[in-house]
């Protein structure tokens, strides 16, 4: 069964990201694991300090907070570059990066079989380390408050899919461990391609644009929502559960009552770009 394999049932789409959005697991997954295993497999011990400042800023506290993984290590990389750290075949690398329609394990492992690069190499076993080191963590992962409570809502009259560059499997355990899968009509997730391109091929089951709401916390959530003409509610960080409450009290009937024009995605985005920053 393909990944878009369902049926519509209902005209309005809800496209939910999993970590830092629904799922109270962006934090600890980057500063237990992702960031730590990149100092390791990368030998950035005597830089382990500012390296670890910057990954935390690329992925959790900026405009590009919730950058695909392979994104994030670029940018890291790139930076530790200009600090003077050199990595065989970082060029490769990013311009896979930049270029491949799916930017996952088995995508860049294919890639590794085409194209001589230590870096590439070292970013494969850079990633199945954190996956390793995800499912070895203590299980404090939980949804955000009114998570549920707001899925329970929405799916009376919409249909509900995750959108996820997370890996698929964490995602499953995730989601299904705390009741959310149900609500779904699928996990779409970082195998499946990027967010755009989930909504985009979302889109082709005949739902209108205007009737589709793209639920996220991070910048790339947005831009992949408006690469689609469709509606994008933040979920502000440090404000989740307020922000969930809000979904389900008032941005989802505007949506079906057609109110969630462009001034209040305006708005919307004027709380979620004051605390990540953005101009």
């Amino acid at each position: 069964m393909g990944y878009f394999d369902f049926t519509k049932e209902n005209e309005y789409l809800i496209c939910i990201d999993s970590d830092g959005c629904a799922m109270d697991t962006m934090d600890i997954k980057h500063i237990s694991c992702f960031g730590p295993e990149w100092i390791k497999t990368f030998g950035l011990e005597k830089y382990e300090s500012e390296a670890l400042e910057y990954w935390n800023k690329i992925n959790l506290y900026s405009a590009t907070r919730g950058i695909n993984r392979f994104k994030g290590l670029a940018m890291g990389l790139l930076e530790m570059e200009r600090r003077g750290v050199l990595v065989e075949g970082l060029d490769s690398f990013v311009n896979w990066t930049n270029k491949a329609k799916e930017l996952s394990n088995p995508a860049l492992m294919a890639e590794c079989q085409k194209v001589r690069s230590s870096c590439m190499e070292l970013a494969l076993l850079w990633s199945i380390r954190v996956n390793r080191a995800i499912s070895e963590l203590p299980k404090l992962d939980k949804p955000f408050p009114n998570v549920k409570l707001a899925m329970e809502e929405m799916v009376r009259e919409a249909d509900l899919v995750a959108v996820s560059s997370a890996n698929g499997q964490a995602v499953e355990e995730e989601w299904t461990k705390h009741g959310l899968k149900g609500y779904t009509k699928a996990l779409l997730c970082q195998e499946a391609g990027s967010k755009s391109f989930c909504i985009s091929e979302l889109l082709k089951k005949g739902y209108d644009a205007h009737k589709v709401c793209m639920v996220g916390d991070a910048p790339g959530d947005r831009d992949a929502a408006f690469d689609n003409q469709v509606c994008f509610y933040p979920i502000v960080v440090g404000k989740e559960g307020e922000s969930w409450r809000r979904l389900k009290e008032e941005a989802f009937p505007r949506l079906l009552s057609g109110e969630f024009d462009q001034a209040y995605q305006e708005e919307l985005l004027a709380d979620f770009n004051k605390v990540l920053g953005i101009n």
